[in-house]
């Protein structure tokens, strides 16, 4: 790959706006580059790029800048597994030491800074006893500020902690002040409130007003929390699919932000945004509380918003660079970083055709600066929003890539996201211009259980309505053939993760729709996936899958290992040697099964990889395989050609 023209992400820019940091993905695993902002005329220019260096081997997957801009906190995966340590090192160009800050028996993840202090979550060796710590970058000194099993920290500011407790589709968050603990929201079962940013003001509050009403509630949850005199009050922000204080009609269920306000007294909490039409993806929060930028999910194309704090005016949509008037070409947009006067914004931006970019923006004046030439891909296929219904009527929609665009889909890859409360978007992919280079379409739908259409279809899958959305896979072939012209001999079925998963499970459910298929990374037995995934990753899947115990019978008839001798499709597995999230044994125990069965398949093992595939050589061939194995099956073997 050209070094010049390399892939970035995951930006953090210095309060004041003059150093830059991020990611990028020119070589081996992805690394973090420092760089620092000047003004070029009206216009920000970003100079040199100073290698992050750590004294492991590993990708880095989040860099943070601290208030004062003198350090940079690092979040680093030794190893390409899934555990994670945190380091630290300084922006002086001419100090290249680092070191390692967390003291944690399992995993560490980097969360913010808390004033000059960097806070962590750290998880022991089990993954389940959970500390909040505060580390002071100078002398490693560590001070735990909360400890409890099954919670997660999720921001820390002068004094407060936020928590969130709860599992998947289940989740709430707590101020923690003084050992103290005050829930959000009141129990709303089925919400997600996370994540959240404490406001570090006291100023007086303006109540927002739209059309004559006040949106505030208050509540008094049942303890005292002993707020002293000076403080008063705490502020925060969240992000929100909670019923809040007025019902919302059927399908409006989509998150949006809410300012929530802890006093001596009581809770009390207010929409400050929110849409009918998009679920709250982020959002960021100048230090100087004049600005919050806002990413909104549009069947999943984004949209960025500002937000005035101080009066509540929401300013028109900013089109994000590269997405046309007319909306025909979908960008992504993700991982915001905020000036502390709100002047300068960075995100990452991907579409199909354009990898990954760091880009900057004035979120008043409009104007983008690349902090990286951005990689275009001219001639890539853009794709379609479709929609279409499951045989129970629920709307389904799905990213529709033709290999042809004036002929019928032909042969055609059903490509499955993971979560399941992950989501289909058109973002770049390294995988679909390889298959639609071989002449074979692409679908990546979002069937039940998708995240980014509201809280219900985010719970529509949940523990025995897993069945239904195993049934939408065998929709959305019905869908390709009927509607797009796919040709029903040649449909393979392809996922990542929970993808995996379904990937497999769609091929024994209806075995008779699919010619090839490709599990990566995916689970094939939910019972030895709950014996030997992480027990916190156990705890946290039992609302979605169902419980390990309880529903032991259900989790059998869900599992592809039970049902393996309808299996007709050739399957490929893929799998990360070092992934403790879904466990490699998975991969390795339906494999032997299918060659106990004479079944054809092929095992592929990334030794160096844990449930995500980053570096780049491993990626390649992971594509090269994923091309050559639907090449195989989906295409014409005489002639070498899709027909």
């Amino acid at each position: 790959m050209n070094a010049e023209l390399r892939p970035s992400y995951g930006a953090s820019i210095s309060p004041d706006g003059a150093a830059f940091a991020h990611i990028v993905d020119d070589g081996g695993y992805p690394r973090a580059v420092q760089r620092f902002l000047r003004a070029r005329g009206s216009r920000v220019a970003a100079g040199e790029s100073r290698p992050v260096v750590l004294p492991v081997d590993g990708p880095i997957t989040r860099i943070i800048h601290s208030p004062d801009g003198g350090w940079l906190a690092c979040q680093t995966a030794p190893d390409g597994g899934v555990r994670t340590q945190v380091w630290v090192v300084t922006t002086d160009p001419d100090d290249r030491s680092a070191r390692r800050i967390d003291q944690a028996d399992g995993t560490a993840e980097l969360i913010g800074w808390d004033g000059p202090l960097v806070a962590v979550h750290a998880l022991d060796a089990d993954g389940t006893e959970a500390e909040a710590q505060l580390v002071d970058p100078r002398n490693g000194l560590v001070t735990v500020v909360h400890r409890q099993r099954g919670a997660r920290l999720v921001d820390a500011w002068a004094g407060s902690t936020l928590i969130r407790t709860g599992p998947r589709g289940d989740r709430s968050l707590a101020l923690v002040r003084g050992g103290i603990a005050a829930p959000l929201l009141p129990p709303d079962p089925g919400s997600v409130t996370d994540p959240g940013v404490i406001l570090d003001d006291q100023r007086p509050l303006r109540l927002l007003h739209v059309a004559g009403e006040t949106r505030t509630r208050l509540y008094r949850p049942a303890k005292e929390y002993g707020f002293d005199s000076t403080r008063g009050f705490v502020r925060v922000l969240v992000r929100s699919d909670h019923e809040g204080a007025r019902p919302r009609p059927p399908g409006q269920d989509f998150a949006r932000l809410l300012q929530v306000t802890v006093t001596e007294h009581g809770v009390t909490h207010r929409v400050l945004a929110e849409r009918a039409d998009a679920d709250l993806d982020e959002f960021a929060v100048s230090d100087d509380l004049s600005t919050v930028v806002l990413l909104w999910n549009l069947a999943g194309a984004s949209e960025l918003q500002v937000l005035e704090l101080s009066d509540g005016t929401l300013r028109p949509p900013l089109p994000l660079p590269g997405s046309g008037p007319d909306g025909s070409h979908p960008v992504v947009g993700s991982e915001l970083s905020i000036t502390a006067d709100g002047t300068l914004l960075a995100l990452t931006v991907q579409a199909p055709g354009r990898p990954r970019s760091v880009q900057v923006v004035d979120p008043r004046s409009g104007r983008w600066e690349p902090i990286e030439p951005a990689i275009r891909q001219p001639d890539a296929v853009q794709p379609r929003l479709v929609r279409f219904a499951a045989r129970d009527g629920l709307e389904l929609t799905g990213w529709f890539y033709p290999a042809d665009a004036d002929g019928p889909a032909g042969p055609t890859l059903l490509y499955l996201h993971g979560g399941p409360e992950d989501q289909a978007r058109p973002d770049y992919s390294e995988l679909f211009p390889a298959v639609l280079a071989a002449g074979i379409s692409v679908l990546a739908p979002n069937v039940r259980g998708s995240g980014g259409f509201g809280r219900a279809f985010s719970h529509a899958d949940d523990v025995e309505r897993r069945f239904a959305g195993i049934d939408d896979v065998a929709d959305c072939v019905r869908f390709l053939v009927a509607e797009l012209g796919a040709d029903p001999g040649r449909i393979g079925c392809a996922g990542w993760s929970y993808g995996g998963y379904l990937t497999q499970a769609s091929l024994t459910f209806h075995p008779a729709l699919f010619a090839a298929g490709i599990s990566i990374c995916g689970m094939s037995d939910l019972r030895t996936f709950y014996a030997h995934t992480d027990p916190w990753i156990a705890l946290a899947a039992q609302p979605k899958y169902g419980h390990p115990v309880r529903d032991r019978e259900l989790l059998g008839r869900l599992s592809p290992m039970t049902r393996l001798d309808a299996i007709r499709a050739p399957l490929l597995v893929v799998h990360g040697g070092q992934d403790t999230n879904v466990p490699t044994s998975e991969s390795h125990q339906v494999a032997a099964a299918l060659a106990e069965r004479g079944a054809v398949h092929e095992l592929l093992v990334f030794d160096d990889e844990g449930h995500a595939i980053t570096k780049q050589e491993n990626r390649e061939r992971l594509t090269a395989a994923v091309r050559g194995w639907l090449t195989r099956w989906l295409v014409d073997p005489v002639t070498g050609a899709a027909g």
